[in-house]
C-alpha cells in the first residue's frame, strides 16, 4: 500500500473534465428546456464522467504509475469494455435520478403554470415605447408558451384594466384571442401607480384558487410610492414570484422600486434601456420560470433555500463519489475505488458549493463557474491517491506458496479464476 501520484493521469483528468464540460454545455445550451431537465442533466454529468474515465485510462496504459504493468499487459482489453457502462451509464442514471429529487418541490410552492403580464400603459410610455415594441413582445411570448399555461393580461396607469383574465392557452385559436385583445389596447395618458397594479393583480390571482403556480412579470418606466410591506405580503405568502422590468429607466428610485420588488418575491429585476430589447427579456423569464436544475441558478420563492442547497451539494457529492467508484471499475482494483471514491466525494462538495454559491443567472459567467467546477470534480479526485494509499492490480506476492495455492494476489474488484480467466468478486 502506498501514497503516489500519476502526474499523467491529474493531466488527462483534468482535459477530460474540460472536454466532458464543453459537450455538456452543448446539450444544456441545445436541449435545454426542450427535453425533460433529468434526462438533460443526467447526459451532462454521465458524459463528463465519461470523458474523465476515457482521459484516465489512456494515462494509466501509457504511464501505468498507480495500476500496475501487470494490468496494462493483461487487462486492458476488459477495462475498454466497463468503460462507457461504469461511466456513462452508470452516472447517467445516477444524475438522472438526482435531478429528477432536486425538481421536487418544497415548501409549499407549486410549477408554474398561470403567468399574469402586467404592464405599463402610462403617458410616458408614449416617449419610452413609441411603437409598443412591450406588447409585441408580450404576444410573441404568448405565442411560444406551453398549451398548459393560463395567462392574464393587465395594463395599468394610475387605474388598473384586466384586459385579459386567465385563460389556458389551449391551441393556437385561444392564443389568437389573447393577442386579438393586445392588439385592440389604445395607448392612454393619466400616471403611474404600481401600488394599485399590484394589489388588482393579487385580487385576480386570489378569484383562481390555489390550484397552480403563479408568476407575475411586471413591466413599467416609472416611479411610484408603495408601501412594500403591505403591496407584497400576499405575494410572499402564496409564494408568487414577482419579475420586474425597467424599460428607459432615468430615474434612481424606479430602478431600485422594480429591484425591490423582484427580490423581495424571489423574481429578477431586468433593466432594459430600448423596448427592442424586451422580446429576449420575457423569453429568459418564461423559459427560467420554475426551472430548478443542479448547474444552473435557483430562482424563484425557493432560491435561498437551505434545503435544496443542502440537496445540490449533497447530489453533487454523490456523482463525485460515483464517478471515483467508476474510475475503480475501470481498473479493477478495489484500492483505487477507494481512493478515488473519497476523493470523488470530496471534490463533488467543493463542486457543489461552487455552484450554490457562484452562480448568478449571467451566462458566460455560470458557464465558467460550470467549467470550474468540472476541473475540481476531475483534479481533485486524481489527486487522492496522495491522501489514501493504493495497491497495484495484479502484483506478484514474494515468499513460498503451498502447492495448489494461487501465486497471485487479489487485489482487483474482481477476482480472476485461474483456470478460465473468469471475474467475479
Amino acid at each position: 500500500m502506498q501514497r503516489k501520484l500519476n502526474l499523467l493521469l491529474l493531466l488527462f483528468s483534468l482535459i477530460g473534465g474540460a472536454v466532458g464540460f464543453a459537450v455538456g454545455e452543448v446539450i444544456l445550451g441545445r436541449w435545454g428546456g426542450e427535453w425533460p431537465w433529468f434526462v438533460v442533466i443526467g447526459l451532462y454529468f454521465g458524459l463528463l464522467a465519461l470523458f474523465i474515465g476515457l482521459a484516465c485510462l489512456v494515462a494509466e496504459i501509457i504511464s501505468p504509475r498507480l495500476n500496475g504493468p501487470s494490468w496494462r499487459q493483461r487487462y486492458t482489453g476488459t477495462s475498454w469494455k466497463l468503460l462507457v457502462p461504469a461511466t456513462l451509464v452508470m452516472i447517467f442514471v445516477l444524475g438522472l435520478g438526482l435531478e429528477f429529487a432536486y425538481e421536487i418541490n418544497a415548501g409549499g410552492s407549486k410549477p408554474i403554470k398561470d403567468i399574469a403580464l402586467v404592464i405599463d400603459n402610462s403617458g410616458s410610455m408614449q416617449e419610452t415605447d413609441p411603437d409598443n415594441g412591450r406588447y409585441a413582445a408580450a404576444k410573441n411570448l404568448i405565442d411560444r408558451m406551453d398549451s398548459d399555461n393560463r395567462v392574464a393580461v393587465m395594463v395599468f396607469n394610475d387605474r388598473t384594466t384586466l384586459l385579459q383574465p386567465f385563460m389556458k392557452l389551449k391551441n393556437q385559436a385561444a392564443k389568437d384571442k389573447v393577442i386579438g385583445e393586445i392588439d385592440a389596447l389604445d395607448a392612454t395618458d393619466g400616471g403611474t401607480d404600481i401600488s394599485l397594479a399590484l394589489a388588482d393583480t393579487m385580487k385576480h390571482i386570489e378569484g383562481q384558487g390555489e390550484g397552480r403556480g403563479t408568476m407575475v412579470v411586471l413591466l413599467s418606466d416609472g416611479f411610484s410610492e408603495v408601501d412594500l410591506n403591505t403591496a407584497l405580503a400576499p405575494y410572499k405568502q402564496k409564494h408568487i414570484q414577482v419579475n420586474t422590468i425597467g424599460l428607459s429607466l432615468v430615474q434612481a428610485q424606479g430602478s431600485s422600486l422594480l429591484r425591490e420588488i423582484a427580490q423581495e418575491t424571489g423574481g429578477q429585476y431586468y433593466d432594459v434601456q430600448n423596448a427592442d430589447g424586451l422580446s429576449p427579456v420575457f423569453q429568459k423569464i418564461y423559459k427560467d420560470a420554475g426551472e430548478r436544475t443542479l448547474v444552473t441558478e435557483r430562482t424563484g420563492p425557493l432560491q435561498d433555500s437551505m434545503v435544496y442547497l443542502i440537496l445540490r451539494v449533497a447530489s453533487l457529492a454523490l456523482i463525485g463519489a460515483g464517478i471515483g467508484l467508476a474510475l475503480g471499475l475501470i481498473f479493477d482494483n478495489r484500492y483505487l475505488a477507494r481512493s478515488f471514491g473519497v476523493g470523488g466525494t470530496v471534490s463533488g462538495l467543493l463542486a457543489g458549493l461552487m455552484l450554490e454559491f457562484g452562480l448568478t443567472g449571467e451566462g458566460w459567467k455560470d458557464a465558467m463557474i460550470r467549467l470550474l467546477s468540472c476541473l475540481v470534480l476531475a483534479g481533485v479526485l486524481a489527486l487522492f491517491t496522495l491522501v489514501i494509499p493504493v495497491k497495484e492490480n495484479g502484483k506478484l506476492e514474494t515468499g513460498l506458496h503451498r502447492p495448489g495455492s494461487a501465486g497471485r494476489a487479489q487485489t482487483g474488484i474482481a477476482g480472476r479464476s485461474k483456470n478460465n480467466g473468469s471475474r467475479g468478486f
